[in-house]
């Protein structure tokens, strides 16, 4: 079996960056719209796999774009040979989607006295997926329509207490939401200043997930100065793309915040001059929705 060769990574991480950059540059954060339309898996999901296992990091951004340039309403994706596997097989004509799988190959080397030494190298391999419209002959579970769900209040219910189990100190007041390191708190306006449940539990989201970033939690630091440089503009992608996540996890829908669109500018000039950001920031917002669950009471 040939090895992979880790010259080739480069190539991959600009591919995916340029595609979400192609998004940005229209306007469009693939992230905002993370839903299906009727589907059993539910009307607000992350991607799936076959299995009914979310995707995570990077590939969530990659899958969630395909869907809306598409206009697929199904969020499972599968392999050729998965479809094959469940007596089904993709549409002739159909073209696949990337998704990406990162790992390490161990390399053992002479040491500078003779003696062997183990070196890791990171790689990164990419593989197409369909999604479940483009295939024929599934089990009618991959189409079906959705299941009857927990009704609006109840939905909103499991985000109250999904963010009050977190811990963090919420202040409601003024006009703005945003994060404070120094006092550690969460600032967001009052509930009835929102449009809709779904707009102030998504700025939660968002905002909590800055809240991840005190040292006494995950420690995530961009080296920002001030407000608008690379630093900040780092730290706001992240936050973006860890509400995303959030959003799709507790079933809350995802709106473009009109005070965020300034950041698109700054978003591109980061991702634009560091192509592997995007991964960075996928698994940092990856990492701080897997604190913010794991938070929460079990059971």
């Amino acid at each position: 079996m040939a090895r992979p060769d880790p010259s080739a990574r480069p190539d991959l991480y600009a591919r995916v960056t340029q595609q979400i950059i192609a998004d940005l540059e229209r306007g469009v954060r693939p992230w905002t719209r993370p839903w299906s339309a009727e589907h059993l898996a539910g009307k607000i999901s992350r991607p799936l796999r076959h299995s009914g296992e979310p995707y995570s990091g990077v590939n969530v951004l990659l899958l969630w774009s395909e869907a809306l340039a598409r206009g697929y309403s199904a969020p499972v994706w599968m392999t050729f040979r998965q479809a094959l596997e469940l007596g089904a097989h993709v549409r002739k004509g159909e073209s696949g989607s990337s998704v990406v799988y990162a790992n390490r190959i161990v390399r053992t080397e002479a040491g500078e006295g003779g003696q062997d030494v183990e070196r890791q190298i990171p790689f990164l391999k990419a593989y197409s997926v369909f999604n479940v419209e483009q295939i024929e002959g599934l089990p009618e579970r991959f189409h079906a329509p959705q299941a009857p769900v927990l009704d609006h209040v109840q939905r909103i219910a499991r985000a109250e207490a999904f963010f009050a189990a977190t811990g963090a100190e919420v202040r409601h007041g003024g006009d703005a939401a945003y994060y404070v390191m120094g006092t550690d708190h969460v600032q967001v306006p009052p509930f009835e200043c929102f449009e809709d449940p779904h707009g102030y539990y998504a700025t939660l989201a968002h905002e909590c997930t800055h809240w991840t970033r005190h040292p006494a939690r995950l420690d995530r630091d961009f080296g920002r100065k001030r407000w608008g440089d690379v630093g900040y503009a780092r730290e706001e992608l992240v936050a973006e793309l860890g509400a995303a996540f959030l959003c799709a996890d507790l079933g809350i829908a995802l709106k473009p915040r009109e005070d965020h669109a300034a950041y698109l500018a700054s978003w591109l000039e980061v991702l634009n001059g560091d192509k592997r950001f995007i991964f960075t920031a996928a698994s940092h917002a990856q990492r701080a929705c897997d604190y913010l669950h794991a938070l929460q009471a079990p059971g």
